[in-house]
């Protein structure tokens, strides 16, 4: 299933860096999800 990645209020590498900031670990690894994809890195 693919899903749009509709709002881009952060970079890639802003995205990163809250990832690296954030205390909660499941949203940590959401945000460097996010990251790969809008780098342009398959989801698999």
């Amino acid at each position: 299933m693919a899903v749009e990645i509709t709002r881009r209020d952060l970079s890639a590498s802003e995205l990163r860096r809250e990832a690296a900031r954030a205390k909660d670990a499941k949203a940590s690894r959401r945000m460097l999800a996010l990251a790969f994809v809008l780098d342009g890195r398959s989801r698999t």
